[in-house]
């Protein structure tokens, strides 16, 4: 006699890990070849337009000045690989010279406009810069000025060109008189896998790093973001983000002319009243910033006397985004298919980004999925094995975006890309059973108390509930009994009152658990950023240490 015993069988737990298929393959141009397609079937359509100073060109015409700046740099002696520094604002020259570069075969080297002379030193002689195009000045700094002092210090040095100055007008009127027939020639001798861009990253510690990307990185991340926001000839993308920076110079200039689309340029630097002016009066379709701009534009004195119907789209990208911020941005910005994008300078940028039909509850609690021809996943840090759906880990990310390497510096590339070319980017992430991944911040950001783990962007999220706050940033500090405090920077309303520590603690009883609740509340009218729109908690929480009169001894977290 035999028994049957019935089996149950668990479903098998599925990994944190996905890859983004796709119908569109690769682009395998280079950034010039690129360019010519989208001028031999959209040359009239208007390619770039810069608000400040009323110029616009067609895409014939950026081409053509593109060439004649190329043309020009060779005269001067550039050759392929040979490295160009670019030092200045958002403005259409910055784009022409980008496509002039890669046009060449140079290896563009872009400037944070707010670097200062150890800063310009460190980048000029670190990548070995032979030709520098800059601005004289830009805001408070003397570029110029900056430039003749360190320039006895860099001995790769050989040329300076200013912008808008005769050393401008003597590299175009040398590029005019060039034989035409050169840039074919150079063509020929160039692969889409060559370095062509090198970006220094922000880091906390010590000098930046400059991550090299090549053609195939940044031409194939802007066309595959510009694909998910939907572009083709008809859009016109409102840039205020930097060029310098893969936001403006990839996920705006190269996702537009690998479109056909135009970029608008509103002004120089970031301005949220000509921003909102350059989206009515260009009519624009899609507007670009980080949380901090679209907050001030949505505080703006007089914001809803601007027509914006025109938008549909945009992308949010940079650090995270207050759920309350993005449903404003839909509903008063007329943004309904604005996109979150994640990434880094490293995989040049984007790895994950939400989709136009996305639900409001995806795009403000994720940061969508892989993005075309990329996987991500989530490894548990101490071990490196892929951790199950659900559970946060660390998120890495493999496939054409990811960087050549740090310039000449192998051993910090083998720091973050393993030996099978996975990025590892030190954030902390989650994905779902539908692929969708939220970050949940640095893993230098996780504030321990007490032996409890606490993430402050939950609590950050939490605060811009409450109707005095603008915005908050939390960080941790020094704290004798249980390691680490919260701290939260706010930002108030123009009609709120001060608002205390006590008041705050309040409003949060009985909404956040006790030890999520900040002790410390320190106001403020704007957070020290990078230029690209990042809080930089490191210098709040060194202010904050001031502020507080609290010893940095003993402190193992790091905010």
């Amino acid at each position: 006699m035999s028994t049957c015993v019935e089996v149950t069988v668990d479903s098998p737990v599925l990994p944190s890990y996905t890859s983004g298929p796709s119908a569109v393959p690769l682009l395998g141009d280079t950034i010039g070849d690129n360019l010519a397609r989208t001028v031999a079937a959209h040359g009239e359509r208007e390619a770039v337009l810069d608000v400040a100073t009323g110029r616009r060109w067609t895409y014939r015409e950026f081409a053509d000045e593109v060439d004649v700046v190329a043309l020009g740099l060779a005269d001067l002696g550039v050759t392929k690989g040979d490295r160009v520094g670019i030092w200045a604002p958002n403005c259409p020259e910055w784009t022409i010279v980008q496509y002039a570069t890669a046009r060449i075969g140079a290896v563009l080297v872009t400037i944070n406009p707010a670097y200062r002379v150890h800063e310009l030193e460190y980048v000029l002689r670190q990548a070995g810069i032979g030709t520098l195009v800059a601005a004289r000045s830009h805001k408070t700094s003397d570029y110029a000025a900056m430039i003749d002092q360190v320039r006895p210090n860099c001995p790769d040095l050989t040329d300076v060109v200013l912008l808008g100055e005769h050393h401008w007008d003597e590299l175009r009127r040398r590029g005019r008189a060039a034989d035409p027939t050169r840039l074919a020639d150079i063509a020929a001798t160039l692969s889409a896998d060559d370095p062509i861009n090198i970006q220094y990253t922000s880091g906390t510690t010590g000098f930046p790093k400059g991550a090299t990307l090549s053609h195939h990185n940044i031409l194939n991340n802007g066309f595959n973001v510009g694909e998910l926001c939907g572009y083709d000839e008809t859009d016109r993308i409102c840039l205020p983000v930097p060029f310098y920076h893969c936001f403006g110079m990839v996920m705006g200039n190269l996702a537009a002319t690998s479109h056909g689309a135009a970029t608008v340029i509103p002004a120089p630097a970031f301005d949220a009243a000509a921003t909102l002016a350059a989206v009515e009066a260009e009519r624009c379709t899609s507007l670009y910033g980080v949380p901090t701009m679209f907050i001030a534009e949505l505080a703006l004195p007089g914001f809803d006397r601007y027509d914006l119907t025109s938008l549909r789209t945009g992308i949010m990208a940079g650090s995270p985004c207050p759920a309350e911020v993005m449903r404003q941005v839909i509903d008063r910005m007329h943004m309904a298919e604005v996109s979150i994008c994640y990434g880094m300078t490293e995989t040049s940028p984007v790895s994950t980004q939400t989709r136009r039909d996305d639900t409001l509850d995806r795009r403000v609690s994720t940061v969508g999925r892989v993005g075309p021809h990329l996987e991500v996943k989530i490894i548990d840090p101490v071990t490196g094995l892929t951790v199950p759906r659900g559970q946060t880990g660390e998120l890495c990310t493999r496939g054409y975006s990811v960087m050549l390497g740090y310039w000449n510096q192998p051993e910090q590339t083998a720091e973050v890309i393993d030996a099978a070319r996975w990025m590892h980017t030190g954030d902390l992430a989650v994905m779902d059973d539908e692929g969708y991944v939220a970050v949940t911040g640095r893993s230098k950001d996780m504030v321990i108390r007490g032996g409890e783990n606490i993430y402050p962007r939950e609590i950050e999220e939490f605060l811009h509930t409450h109707p005095d706050i603008l915005d908050a940033q939390v960080i941790g500090v020094p704290d004798e009994r249980y390691g680490e405090e919260l701290m939260a920077w706010v930002q108030l309303t123009d009609s709120a009152p001060t608002l205390t520590a006590e008041a705050l603690r309040e409003f949060c009883a009985g909404r956040l658990a006790h030890y999520k609740i900040p002790r410390y509340v320190h106001v403020v009218d704007e957070f020290p950023m990078t230029v690209t729109g990042k809080v930089r908690k490191v210098a709040m929480r060194e202010r904050a240490i001031e502020l507080l009169g609290l010893s940095p001894a003993g402190d193992d977290g790091a905010a």
